[in-house]
C-alpha cells in the first residue's frame, strides 16, 4: 500500500490551494455599476483565466448572475495565493476545489464542503509520442514518465496499482515540454485542454492522449467549495451561486464567445486559438455533460461515487479510513434536472 505522509492543517493550507502571498486578479460584471440590491460575492479560481472556467464568465457576461440576484467577482489566482485561506477567513465565499483536496481539508478539521462539480470527467492526461509504441498506458511501463511533484500524491498511487509503474520511472516535469519532445520513448503530464496543443505547436505533431479518468483515476473536479458556515446561514445564496454557475455552463457550451471576451480581457495572454482548442477538447471528450449530468444537470454529484473514490483513496494510503467522507460534499444544491437548468437561460 501505498503511504502518504500526514498532512497538517498549515501544510494543507499552504499547499493544497497554493502559498499566500500573491495578490488577485478580478474581474467584475461588465454589465452595469454595483447595484445595491445585489449580493456582492467573491469566487476564486484555480489558475488563470481559461476555458475550462468557461461557465462562470459566460454566466456573468451575460447577467445571468445578476438575474439570480448575485453581483459577482471571478478572481483567478497566481502561484502564491492561498484561496483556502481566503475562503476561511471571509475574503471568498467560493473556491474551486477537487475530492481529494476537500478529503484532506475534512481531515484538517477544516469545514469546507463541495457544493457542485462541474466536471464529470477529471482532464488530467499522460502524453505519448505516437508510432513508437507506447499506444496504451500498460506499454509504459519501466519507460521514463515526467510528472510534478504533486502528481506522486494524487494520480500517482493509481496508476502504480493499475499499471505497474515504478517511482523509478519518473522524471521531474516543470511545465517545460522539451525534455519530453526530445525523448521519444517518454510519457508527460498534462491536462487535456492545455499541453497536447502546446506540443503540437513547438512539436510539430498530435500526441497520443491518456485520459486518467479512464484510466481508474476520475475524482471530481472543477468543484464549487464554499464553507459549511455558509451552507448553514445562506443557503439560498448557495443556490442561487450554483444554479447561475450551472446555467452558464449550459451558454458556453453553446455558444462561447461572450464568455470568451471575458476569459480574454481577464487573461490578455490567452490566444483565440487555444480557447477553441480547449472548447472542442471539453466537448469531444463530454467532459461537462456525461455521466450523471446527462440527466441530473451539468454540476451533478452522486453519493456513490462520492463512496466509491472515497474507498479507492483509502485503498492507496491517501486517506484514513476513519474519516468520515460525508461532511466533504453536499447534494442538496445540485441534480436538478437538465430541464430545469435550461429552460431558465
Amino acid at each position: 500500500m501505498t503511504q502518504i505522509p500526514p498532512i497538517s492543517r498549515r501544510q494543507f493550507l499552504n499547499l493544497s490551494s497554493f502559498g499566500l502571498g500573491g495578490g488577485l486578479l478580478s474581474v467584475n460584471s461588465p454589465r452595469t455599476q454595483k447595484i445595491k440590491s445585489l449580493d456582492s460575492i467573491k469566487f476564486a479560481l484555480s489558475w488563470k483565466a481559461e476555458a475550462e472556467y468557461g461557465g462562470f464568465y459566460q454566466a456573468l457576461a451575460t447577467g445571468i448572475y445578476q438575474k439570480h440576484g448575485l453581483d459577482l467577482t471571478i478572481r483567478p489566482v497566481n502561484p502564491q495565493t492561498n484561496s483556502t485561506q481566503l475562503l476561511l477567513g471571509g475574503a471568498l465565499e467560493f473556491n474551486m476545489g477537487s475530492s481529494l483536496n476537500i478529503f484532506k481539508a475534512i481531515e484538517q478539521n477544516i469545514p469546507l464542503v463541495t457544493v457542485a462539480s462541474m466536471f464529470q470527467k477529471n482532464i488530467q492526461v499522460l502524453l505519448t509520442h505516437p508510432g513508437v509504441g507506447n499506444e496504451s498506458l500498460a506499454d509504459l511501463i519501466g519507460k521514463p514518465i515526467f510528472i510534478s511533484s504533486g502528481a506522486r500524491f494524487t494520480y500517482w498511487p493509481v496508476l502504480k496499482q493499475n499499471y505497474g509503474f515504478a517511482d523509478n520511472q519518473i522524471r521531474p516535469y516543470n511545465s517545460n515540454v522539451t525534455p519530453f519532445l526530445v525523448d521519444e520513448t517518454s510519457a508527460q503530464q498534462g491536462v487535456l485542454t492545455s499541453e497536447p496543443y502546446t506540443i503540437e505547436q513547438k512539436g510539430g505533431f498530435k500526441p497520443i492522449v491518456h485520459l486518467l479518468a479512464d484510466a481508474g483515476y476520475n475524482p471530481y473536479s472543477f468543484t464549487i467549495t464554499t464553507t459549511r458556515n455558509l451552507v448553514n446561514d445562506n443557503p439560498d445564496l448557495v443556490h442561487r451561486f450554483v444554479d447561475a454557475s450551472i446555467r452558464g455552463w449550459y451558454g458556453y457550451l453553446d455558444d462561447p464567445q461572450p464568455g470568451n471576451r471575458l476569459i480574454k480581457r481577464d487573461n490578455p495572454e490567452m490566444t483565440d486559438n487555444l480557447l477553441d482548442y480547449s472548447f472542442r477538447k471539453l466537448k469531444e471528450y463530454d467532459i461537462i455533460t456525461s455521466g450523471d449530468a446527462e440527466t441530473l444537470g451539468i454540476g451533478a454529484m452522486s453519493d456513490e461515487r462520492w463512496k466509491a473514490f472515497f474507498q479507492s483513496t483509502v485503498n492507496l494510503g491517501m486517506v484514513d479510513s476513519g474519516l468520515d467522507y460525508h461532511q466533504a460534499y453536499t447534494l442538496k444544491f445540485v441534480n436538478k434536472g437538465v430541464d430545469y437548468y435550461r429552460n431558465s437561460l
